[in-house]
């Protein structure tokens, strides 16, 4: 077979300025997590709320993050390949049905893994109608969202008595990991309120303690990811008939085989996006209980630029920030000024890079947001719900930059038919 080559981003192919080396993408990841923890760190320490750092409150946010994440992960499988997946919410829910029901047939682990399958099945459909029959991506995406929610509905009156909204309570748990040694150290440090030591003590804590195995392999799944689809040669052939298929077809790449794999694994992940809200919140399904992670997924992915680590980020900010609206009003309320001084990072860093216009409008926004946490001692409660998508949202109107989607994402191919 012979190797096909994908385009590089105009950003990649633009030389950086003299005397500037660029940065690895790893390390621009590290620095950025570095940066977030010390203005939480800030937040913390100006606000004397504990909570908003402390291990219980990153374990949840780990927890509400990875739904989010996977569904994610699965739609960048397949706009990677040229498949707008606009149906990940109605594979999730499939995913939910399906990793209930398994788990209280024959146990946990079979329900994660049949709600996988039935997430899969959702993907299979997807592609039948988008890769096979030409129907429009967006069309094809909401009519699975309709059927995966009524069909979740149907099996639930069929499986459960008549019942319509929830199904019994799922035996058994997935088993938690520990990392033994360390926690007596890290809940000591973290109790002590250091200024940064403490906190990503508690951070630590978070991911080293009581962690569900499915949290784990959710975490594998995005290094796996990234290596699968930029380092060996089937991920090169996906991402290539996501760019130009009619290029890769003369090159003898199976395209429909490439879109139809694509489609199915991330029909697969938004599954098992689905059974992990089962196994690590309600352990049943519940009508309504994927709550638009689907879509939130789908933004993630825009806000990763169509990359794995980036993907993380984003669902990790939303994961953080609808775990802070759980707290009291008080750690909520501190949320706004973690937010100001988000977006002014932001703005700094693009009035660093001389996008000016950019940068007076993130320290408007930044300090209006101060204004707003300075002469206010509490969050409506009608706001606190909508707190993490406002956050999610300014910080990809000015975070997200050099923006480049897959070049035949949502395009239809006809195999032989050319430009």
């Amino acid at each position: 077979m012979t190797a096909v080559e994908v385009p590089e981003s105009p950003e990649r192919r633009t030389p950086a300025p003299a005397g500037r080396r660029r940065v690895s993408l790893p390390v621009r990841y590290m620095l950025t997590a570095a940066a977030a923890m010390l203005l939480l760190a800030i937040t913390r320490a100006v606000t004397d709320q504990t909570p908003m750092t402390a291990p219980g409150t990153f374990s949840s946010a780990i927890e509400l993050a990875m739904p989010i994440a996977l569904a994610g992960l699965g739609g960048l499988w397949a706009e990677r390949a040229g498949v707008v997946n606009i149906g990940l919410e109605g594979m999730m829910i499939l995913g939910t049905w399906f990793g209930a029901w398994g788990g209280i047939e024959y146990g946990p682990w079979w329900g994660v893994a049949l709600g996988a399958l039935g997430g899969a099945v959702g993907g299979l459909l997807h592609a039948v109608a988008t890769v096979s029959f030409g129907v429009d991506h967006v069309i094809s995406g909401v009519a699975i969202n309709i059927l995966g929610a009524g069909t979740a509905r149907f099996l639930t009156g069929v499986a459960y008595e008549g019942g319509q909204t929830q199904s019994p309570q799922v035996p058994g748990r997935i088993p938690s990991f520990d990392v033994p040694f360390l926690g007596g150290a890290l809940d000591d440090l973290a109790d002590k309120h250091w200024f940064l030591v403490s906190d990503v003590a508690s951070l630590l804590t978070a991911v080293t303690h009581n962690v569900s195995w499915l949290v784990i392999i959710g975490l594998a799944l995005f290094p796996l990811t990234y290596w699968i689809l930029w380092r060996t040669p089937v991920g090169l052939r996906l991402r290539s008939v996501g760019e130009d298929p009619y290029a890769a077809e003369s090159l003898g790449v199976n395209v429909y085989r490439m879109k139809y794999l694509a489609v199915v694994v991330s029909g697969a992940l938004a599954g098992l996006a689905g059974a992990t809200l089962i196994y690590v919140f309600a352990r049943q399904f519940q009508d309504g209980q994927t709550n638009g992670r689907g879509f939130i997924g789908l933004a993630a992915v825009v806000f990763g630029n169509w990359r794995p680590g980036g993907l993380l980020a984003g669902a990790a900010l939303f994961g953080f920030t609808d775990a802070l609206q759980s707290q009291q009003d008080s750690v909520a309320h501190g949320l706004l000024l973690f937010v100001s001084l988000l977006v002014a990072a932001i703005g700094a860093r693009l009035l660093a890079r001389r996008e000016g216009k950019r940068a007076v409008a993130a320290l408007v926004v930044s300090l209006l947001v101060l204004v707003v946490w300075s002469g206010t001692e509490r969050i409506p409660n009608q706001l606190i719900p909508v707190t993490p998508h406002i956050t999610t949202l300014l910080v990809l109107v000015f975070a997200a930059q050099h923006l480049r989607m897959p070049a035949a994402d949502g395009v239809p191919y006809r195999k032989g038919g050319g430009k």
